[in-house]
């Protein structure tokens, strides 16, 4: 049986306003998380300000899984650009008891090098002690992690799948026999989730399940009609950024906190447009 969640949220990271994890607000997230239905969690991925994460401060949001939620399926973001680098934030999800590590692309002296940028995702795989998923996010990196180059790393034994958010379900279409193999592959990108669906995606790993996780799982299922509401709630608030994102679940009941900077919280235009959005979904649990 397969043990990957259909969907999953790519958990927003509560800091404090000096910029310290919020490991409190963090354990009431993942207790609202799993009252909510979600069975598994992405943890320091895109959403969760993983590129802005210090030594130690993985496995202290991992090992929270652990303590709040054990049954929890846990998945730890890795933004390295060495391999140096990801061997030391695996290691640091390893032990704090995450299931498999979700690699984004290196894009900052190999953009231009799809040879070494597969040669790392094999290294980094060799290396790791836990199952790893390939994280292809261009709108974060400026680069896509190309479908050729999947389909040959996907024959790594320890790399079970990817998380694709570039938003285009036709991609998984040469991906075909490689997903009926057991590759598992996630949709990232809310507008898309039930075309993905159709296209084989197993499921989904989104910003806006911290907010709309029941509709995530309905689109990730291959629902038009949840598609449609996520689509156009997503539409107001994915076009602020993690911030919005932020925004968005702390009007749900999640305490989002502050984000680190450069990000900064939206202004009051923006956070009256995000609170319209979730009203109007029936979302909204506080002001």
């Amino acid at each position: 049986m397969n043990p990957w969640p259909r969907a999953m949220p790519a958990l927003i990271t509560p800091f404090t306003t000096s910029g310290e994890i919020d490991i409190d607000a963090h354990r009431h997230n993942l207790s609202l998380m799993s009252d909510r239905g979600a069975t598994g969690v992405l943890i320091g991925g895109s959403t969760g300000e993983g590129p802005y994460l210090e030594s130690g401060e993985r496995h202290s949001l991992v090992a929270a899984v652990r303590e709040v939620v054990p049954s929890m399926v846990a998945i730890c973001g890795v933004n390295a650009e060495s391999i140096r680098q990801a061997s030391a934030q695996i290691a640091e999800a390893e032990a704090a008891g995450a299931h498999a590590v979700l690699v984004i692309t290196p894009t900052t002296l190999v953009r231009s090098r799809p040879d070494l940028v597969e040669a790392y995702f094999l290294t980094v795989a060799d290396l790791a002690g836990i199952p790893v998923f390939l994280y292809s996010v261009p709108a974060v990196t400026g680069v896509e992690l190309p479908i050729d180059a999947i389909g040959r790393l996907a024959h790594h034994a320890r790399i079970v799948g990817m998380k694709d958010s570039g938003g285009d379900p036709s991609r998984l279409a040469t991906l075909a026999a490689t997903l009926a193999a057991g590759f598992i592959a996630y949709a990232g990108a809310s507008r898309a989730l039930a075309s993905s669906a159709l296209a084989g995606a197993w499921g989904a790993i989104t910003a806006s399940a911290n907010y709309a996780i029941a509709d995530v799982a309905l689109a990730a299922g291959g629902d038009p009609t949840a598609q449609q509401r996520l689509t156009t709630l997503t539409a107001t608030i994915e076009k602020h950024g993690v911030p919005g994102t932020k925004a968005a679940a702390g009007m749900t009941g999640l305490r989002a906190g502050a984000s680190r900077r450069p990000l900064v919280q939206p202004g009051g235009t923006a956070l009256a447009e995000i609170a319209d959005a979730l009203s109007a979904a029936g979302l909204m649990t506080r002001p």
